[in-house]
């Protein structure tokens, strides 16, 4: 489009009739940086803008109507005079009170940014509450980011308008006041190359400039066609200047004022994308569209959008500066509307309800169903492990969902997906049952075991201690990891409380069953030290297999009060098996059994008979006795003598200090005979009598008398006891 003015830089005057206002700002621009060169100020022209700021517009046009039609008496006379002046000065008191801008494209672009300023104030969208803590956080979430996005959407349309708030500076056209430029009714005469003739009565002819049809979409009006059109004040070549156009745009403005006042809806093609927003054509007038106001969701790119049309409303005008700003989410906020109020009708809990999906955020996803938006929670995504919305469920995904739960006061709904499969606990325990062997899949790795997947929805723990038979696992990552398939049985299951134990050891043969067999007691193994305790040392019998070597184990004589002394970790020991307990996992191995002196002496010698033994050493409770090699017996204080003799000679054999040095009649160091009373066979302990064997000896010799006096009656008692002596010499 073209216009008439001049613009002013710094002391020089530039005139940019005609020009386009983009290319007329470009070439202010250029004109100030160049001034210094310029032609002296026309001070005419100075003075005559100095009078149009002081002077009201309307007046001064009502002054140069009144001048025209007083020249025009002059030419014609006074009746036709009076005729033209009437309607003349009727229009003016008409469009006396419009406003006077004669908005341009640069005006229109201006006020757009402009409009950006003011939605960069606006608040952000609020945040919903929701019924749960997870519900409000998701919302909360969700609102933020849509809040975040608008803000910036905002600071760039607020950009938008302090740049071109900047040129509007730059470049402030007078405007013409409307009074001034009567509009009349005129006939088009002719075509010519300056543009098109117009009879504008009282044998005064016009010009319609060519450039008002050249460089725009306005159709030329037919020959003796009757249009409207706006005196300018400007003569060329004996024409009187009019415009068609400033008569086309100001019906187009009056259109637009009443869309707007009545808040109709108007289609809009977008022409141009810039900062901030986007350009939309409206009745031939350029109005800016925030990019905010496009969508009921920030829209991330806008540059496709170039040529579509679509309804918009008109939100905000300001004629005077040509600022038009719209907004299409206006129309779609009522659309959802609408369409929010007839489904809240209808919902009702347990209905399946089609969707899709607008937002994916750590707590679920929010789905659209048809103007209201239901939370799908984490949990309801799927009766399986889900670890992120994002694995199940995609931004714009359509899908079915069923509703949960619906707050028709607060207009809340919750939604579910993996209740429109059946519940895999059902039927769980029939399908599992407990001793059951199944495989499944290593979903989870914890601290304390593994999680394994029989079916989607049916998770089963196996813990650590259920991992192996024979190692102790340290961790369950050394033994699984997520993704293996494994062989489980089930240990326990209870569907009431959607758990089941799992054992991964129980689906291997068990080991320790198989030992007892391997290793029956009384067997001889070699092995090498695994570690050392203060009670003893492990040995490892085989991989996975250790057996516990007891410091009470390793020798009959020596008092082992150290093990560290006697092992050495990493050598090689000869055991015995003494006892495998299957149930507790623990197998007991002797050394000292290997040489099992005790037992060879134990398979010659029971209770009853009377051996001899040597006197090892006395103590307080009675006397140690060698009966054996590295076989040691007890004689006790109450197996010495009879109580009354010990009564009388208590002082003899116990003193209160030093080493004992007898016990009673025994001493150390000698032999005597004594019967063996007691033998435990489990704790390699023997006691003996000394009094018990002096009498069954004693009993003996009798014995042995009187069968010597029935085989001879002339023995006498001299022979008897020459009999004794010799016996015991």
């Amino acid at each position: 489009m073209q216009y008439t003015h001049t613009g002013q830089g710094k002391d020089f005057s530039f005139d940019y009739t005609g020009i386009d206002i983009p290319e007329a700002i470009t070439m202010f621009d250029h004109d100030n940086q160049t001034a210094a060169t310029a032609a002296p100020v026309n001070e005419e022209a100075n003075n005559a803008g100095g009078a149009a700021n002081e002077a009201s517009e309307g007046h001064i046009a009502a002054r140069e109507a009144a001048q025209a039609v007083n020249q025009e008496a002059t030419n014609s006379g006074p009746n036709q005079a009076a005729a033209d002046a009437n309607p003349a000065v009727a229009n003016l008191e008409k469009t006396s009170d419009v406003p006077t801008a004669t908005p341009g494209i640069a005006h229109e672009t201006s006020g757009d940014a402009g409009h950006a300023a003011v939605s960069a104030d606006k608040p952000a969208a609020p945040v919903a509450v929701s019924e749960n803590d997870a519900h409000a956080k998701a919302e909360a979430q969700s609102a933020a980011h849509t809040a975040d996005a608008e803000s910036s959407s905002e600071a760039d349309e607020a950009a938008a308008s302090e740049e071109m708030s900047k040129l509007m500076e730059q470049y402030d056209e007078k405007q013409e006041a409307a009074a001034s430029k009567e509009v009349i009714e005129v006939t088009v005469v002719a075509y010519t190359e300056h543009g098109v003739v117009v009879d504008l009565g009282g044998k005064t002819e016009g010009l319609i400039p060519a450039a008002e049809f050249s460089e725009t979409d306005i159709p030329r009006p037919e020959p003796n066609s009757k249009i409207e059109v706006q005196r300018t004040g400007e003569h060329k070549d004996g024409y009187a200047i009019v415009s068609y156009q400033k008569v086309l745009r100001r019906k187009t403005w009056e259109k637009i004022d009443a869309a707007y006042k009545a808040k109709e809806t108007v289609t809009g093609k977008v022409v141009d994308r810039i900062k901030g927003g986007l350009v939309v054509d409206i009745l031939g007038v350029r109005a800016f569209l925030p990019g905010s106001q496009y969508d009921l969701r920030p829209t991330a790119n806008l540059d496709n959008l170039q040529g579509q049309e679509f309804q918009v409303r008109i939100t905000k005008l300001n004629r005077r500066r040509g600022n038009i700003v719209v907004s299409r989410r206006a129309l779609l906020e009522e659309e959802q509307q609408a369409k929010r109020g007839e489904l809240l009708a209808t919902l009702h809990e347990g209905q399946k309800v089609h969707g899709f999906v607008k937002n994916v955020t750590e707590y679920g996803a929010f789905v659209d169903i048809g103007g209201i938006d239901g939370l799908l929670h984490l949990t309801d995504l799927s009766w399986g492990r889900v670890k992120h919305p994002s694995d199940v469920v995609k931004p714009d995904q359509e899908l079915d969902v069923v509703i949960l739960k619906f707050d028709k006061e607060k207009q809340r709904v919750s939604l579910g997906l993996k209740q429109l499969i059946p519940d895999p606990w059902v039927g769980a325990a029939e399908k599992y049952p407990a001793g059951g062997k199944v495989k499944g899949k290593v979903v989870g790795v914890v601290d304390y075991g593994a999680f394994v997947e029989l079916e989607q929805g049916i998770e089963g723990l196996v813990h650590v201690s259920e991992l192996s038979w024979t190692k102790k696992v340290q961790h369950p990552s050394k033994v699984v990891k997520v993704g293996d398939e494994v062989d489980v049985v089930v240990l326990d299951i209870k569907p009431s409380d959607r758990r089941v134990s799992l054992g991964i050891k129980q689906a291997q043969p068990d080991p320790w069953l198989l030992t007892a067999e391997k290793y029956p007691v009384g067997s001889v193994v070699t092995g090498k030290v695994r570690n050392i305790v203060e009670f003893g040392a492990f040995v490892e019998m085989e991989d996975g297999f250790d057996g516990l070597v007891h410091v009470s184990d390793v020798s009959w004589t020596e008092r082992i009060k150290n093990p560290h002394e006697v092992f050495k970790k990493g050598e090689e020991v000869t055991a015995k098996v003494l006892k495998i307990d299957a149930e507790n996992r623990r197998v007991s191995l002797g050394i000292k059994q290997v040489n099992d002196i005790f037992g060879e002496w134990l398979k010659t010698h029971k209770v009853g008979d009377v051996v001899k033994g040597k006197v090892s050493r006395i103590a307080t409770f009675g006397a140690f006795v060698d009966v054996g090699e590295n076989i040691e017996a007890l004689c006790h204080n109450t197996e010495i003598e009879e109580r009354k003799r010990r009564d009388e000679g208590a002082s003899s054999f116990r003193p209160s200090t030093g080493p004992l040095k007898s016990a009673g009649p025994l001493e150390p160091g000698k032999e005597y005979d004594f019967k063996i009373i007691k033998i435990s066979p489990e704790t390699r302990r023997i006691g003996l009598s000394y009094r018990a064997a002096v009498k069954q000896i004693e009993r003996r010799e009798i014995d042995q008398y009187k069968q010597t006096t029935r085989t001879s009656s002339t023995a006498t008692i001299g022979d008897a006891m020459r009999s004794k002596l010799a016996s015991t010499k």
